[in-house]
């Protein structure tokens, strides 16, 4: 059982620790994905740790200072630790006030204060932590821890330099319910000599400057995790002087005991009333004998007024070895109600510590009466649990509250700036689905615009090939009727007559063969796509009489070529080789095309009669207006056989 309250505790420690500090980063710095992540991790932690559940019912409210008209004005309060010692975290309880409009609130919480530790050698102390208006400490109900580890100090002292105001007049003061000061998990502000500035008010009042040490605070301990349990009541008429025992069954150095108020009526309003079940005297006894024949007195509790209770009463004493602890109700609290009188008693959970280790847990409780009572039992008094769920130990509680804070204040600041992050998302989300429309139409555009421009690219080409059937066949014809004209004037010479019947004859055949091969290229769904493939079969059909010898180098650059580049080249190619064959009365023809990155040449060469002088190197009119139509440049020069060589770049 004690191993399951230790780690009970490391659990409650970390769960307050559990999400990286990001509080000090500014929402704005994180991505889409860390505001979700750190929101999520929020959530993920809040659901751990301890709820603001408020007391009820009546009881002390701390201390407040006289009142003034304006904030600038100074109070302090100092507490006496006794022997020096050292301190790691003070928390500032807030005085609870119930808002008619903005519900519960801190009530006369200092704007801007600072915490000072000294010892009896320095009575000037050492500032240890200050805040101001930019921390913005308020609104809260929740209480401020201060770290400050590492000091050392046997007092402490807060002094308020900015007041804020108190919600029922508007008059400026200093309220502050409790201060605990922690020396590891105990608070050794316990029960402390205070001092302040303004004067305390009288016994019997609600606001007395020694209930800020008493370890009454606003809050019922409602951890929220863990089994709930009931607290034990005895039956009405357990006799004068009830009493409990409990056996820790060794011997162990005891310094201090939390007795846990039975919990009150959850209705509203209240139907116990408060102090129910705790006795107006107590007695608290150790001793290592069974029999307490070496009994020792640990403390005396007694109830003088209606704020001398709360749901927690904490007491410390001198550090006393003991196994065996009895609570003494000298003057028990007396049931009075629904025609039942008698003596009654009751608690929630009774704790007992060690070293800082309650090793009451678990252990047996024995009483001196009947203590039997159906849906109570007294092992209720040592479970670790009341009616909320695991009992904590009360520096975690008082760090997962103020963490609560931290965070619920966080939170919506985070889902602030997610909202305004999503409306963007939204709005580019809009920009983006409009840009897609219009992006989707000026494809839509592009593509229209470029078969019409292909369009016109096969259409032109088509008038070239058309315009080239044209020439072609004219030109033929012509000489088909010249050819007529001298077969008919050489009728009575058979011998002229069967030579111009034979090459009317070449002549309507290469005609014939002209026309079949414009006609297929208008046809042709692909438009000449394999350039290397149809410069053989031209060659194959215009040069077949001839020796003839073709070769193709960088076959890769030519299929860049574009349909209308690659037909006008195919073109140009014929034509020389219709030149060739009409003009050069040659018997060899060699044609190479070789492309590289960036150029593309072709070179027509035959071993026939040359250009003659009168030509020069000149290119053929027919041979430039192809070269024209491929923005390339032609050039024509003599072969080394002696014949023509044609020679075309063109750049890629």
């Amino acid at each position: 059982m004690l191993i399951i309250t230790l780690a009970s505790s490391l659990v409650a420690v970390l769960s307050t620790s559990a999400l990286p500090d990001e509080s000090s980063t500014q929402p704005e710095t994180l991505t889409l994905i860390q505001l979700e992540q750190r929101l999520t991790s929020i959530d993920s932690v809040l659901e751990r740790l301890a709820h603001y559940s408020l007391r009820s019912g009546i009881g002390p409210v701390g201390y407040r200072s006289k009142t003034y008209d304006n904030s600038a004005n100074t109070e302090w309060i100092q507490i006496e630790l006794g022997e020096e010692l050292p301190i790691d975290q003070i928390v500032l309880v807030p005085t609870i006030w119930r808002d008619t409009e903005k519900g519960f609130m801190a009530d006369g919480f200092p704007l801007e204060f600072t915490m000072t530790a000294g010892n009896h050698a320095d009575p000037n102390g050492t500032v240890i932590a200050r805040f101001g208006a930019r921390d913005r400490l308020l609104p809260r109900i929740a209480p401020l821890a201060v770290a400050c580890a590492g000091t050392t100090a046997s007092w402490i002292k807060l002094e308020a330099t900015a007041l804020s105001r108190r919600a029922w007049d508007g008059r400026y003061i200093l309220q502050l319910d409790e201060i605990l000061v922690f020396n590891g998990p105990e608070n050794i502000a316990l029960n402390q000599p205070v001092q302040a500035s303004s004067p305390d008010d009288p016994a019997g009042y609600p606001r007395r400057i020694q209930y800020l040490v008493d370890g009454f605070v606003p809050y019922l301990m409602d951890g929220s995790q863990g089994d709930q349990s009931i607290a034990y009541v005895s039956p009405v008429g357990v006799g004068d002087q009830p009493t409990f025992t409990i056996d820790l069954e060794t011997v162990l150095p005891l310094s201090r005991i939390h007795l846990h108020a039975v919990d009150l009526s959850d209705t509203v309003p209240i139907s116990t009333p408060v102090g129910f079940g705790v006795p107006l005297r107590l007695r608290i006894e150790g001793a290592n004998q069974p029999d307490f024949s070496d009994a020792i007195r640990l403390i005396d509790y007694q109830r003088d007024s209606i704020y001398d209770t709360g749901p927690i009463i904490m007491r410390r004493f001198p550090e006393t070895a003991c196994r065996y602890v009895r609570l003494i109700a000298e003057e028990p609290y007396v049931h009075n109600m629904a025609n039942l009188h008698g003596s009654q008693i009751g608690f929630a959970e009774i704790e007992i510590f060690s070293r800082n280790r309650n090793v009451a847990l678990g252990k047996a409780v024995h009483s001196d009466f009947r203590s039997f009572k159906p849906g109570r039992s007294t092992a209720a008094l040592t479970d670790g649990c009341n009616l909320y769920g695991r009992i904590l130990p009360i520096r975690v509680w008082m760090d997962e509250l103020a963490r609560r804070h931290d965070l619920e204040a966080e939170r919506p600041v985070v889902v602030a700036e997610l909202n305004r992050r999503y409306v963007r998302q939204k709005i580019h989300m809009r920009y983006l689905g409009g840009l897609a429309v219009l992006l989707a139409l000026g494809t839509l555009i592009m593509v229209l615009v470029d078969r019409i421009i292909k369009q016109r690219a096969i259409q032109k080409i088509r008038e070239h090939i058309a315009a080239d059937l044209h020439d072609e066949l004219g030109a033929n014809l012509h000489a088909i009727g010249l050819l007529s004209d001298l077969a008919q004037n050489a009728k009575e010479s058979p011998e002229k007559l069967a030579s111009h019947l034979q090459r009317l004859r070449a002549l309507t055949e290469r005609t014939g063969v002209a026309a079949r091969d414009c006609t297929k290229m208008i046809k042709t769904k692909g438009l000449c796509e394999n350039l290397q493939e149809e410069m053989r079969k031209t060659s194959s059909r215009i040069v077949a009489d001839l020796e003839h010898s073709i070769t193709f180098e960088g076959e890769e650059w030519v299929q860049r070529l574009k349909p209308r580049q690659r037909i006008d080249l195919l073109l140009f190619y014929k034509e020389c080789l219709i030149n060739i064959l009409r003009h050069s009365n040659a018997t060899q023809v060699t044609t190479r095309l070789e492309a590289r990155q960036g150029l593309i040449t072709l070179t027509v060469a035959d071993n026939g009669q040359g250009l003659g002088e009168n030509n020069g190197n000149d290119v053929p009119a027919s041979l430039k207006r192809r070269a024209r139509l491929l923005n390339a440049r032609a050039s024509a020069g003599s072969s080394a056989s002696g014949g023509v060589c044609i020679n075309l770049k063109l750049k890629l």
